[in-house]
């Protein structure tokens, strides 16, 4: 029998709906799933240490997650629209993001902490919020939108030579808000 959607004790589970945006119709158990999504994650992680870009945007937010999970989940990249065991509500989502990332901003720009600070700073606030939908995996998501937001606070670390750093792997969760490695 499939363990595909049994919800294991760590992870913030899915609604009957996220359930039906399952991309790939070949998956039928937890590990499948694991390894389909780790796999857009490093291609996400690629995509975003290897370019460009203004990861201090809403944009950026939007697409660094579409990326990491685009492949195996129809609501990649969307704001979650439903209440979850944890963050803030959902209709507070884009606000408080703004907020997040001008703040952020703003810490750089006048220098109110020092580089690492503001990057714990804003991976703390990031996985208060989460804006996104999250998916049920305590691997590669431990802490709800743990991957994001470390992902997330890497790639706005390194184009703001905020930390130094060249991987994401190298920048474990600095947060106390989540389970994951440090």
């Amino acid at each position: 029998m499939s363990d595909l959607f049994e919800q294991p004790d760590d992870a913030t589970p899915l609604t009957p709906e996220e359930m039906r945006e399952l991309i790939p119709a070949h998956i039928a158990y937890r590990r499948e799933l694991n390894e389909a999504e780790q796999e857009n994650i490093a291609r996400a992680q690629d995509w975003a240490l290897n370019r460009r870009r203004d990861p201090l945007s809403e944009k950026f937010v939007q697409e660094l997650h579409r990326r990491m999970l685009g492949d195996v989940w129809r609501w990649a990249g969307k704001f979650r629209t439903s209440e979850r065991n944890l963050g803030i509500a959902f209709y507070e989502i884009p606000v408080a993001l703004r907020q997040l990332l001008d703040d952020t901003k703003a810490w750089i720009e006048y220098k109110t902490y020092p580089p690492d600070e503001i990057a714990v700073r804003f991976h703390h606030r990031l996985v208060q919020i989460p804006p996104i939908s999250v998916a049920a995996m305590p691997i590669t998501l431990m802490c709800g939108n743990g991957s994001q937001s470390r992902n997330q606070t890497a790639t706005a670390a390194i184009a703001t030579k905020a930390m130094r750093t060249s991987s994401v792997h190298s920048t474990p969760c600095p947060c106390s808000s989540c389970s994951a490695p440090r």
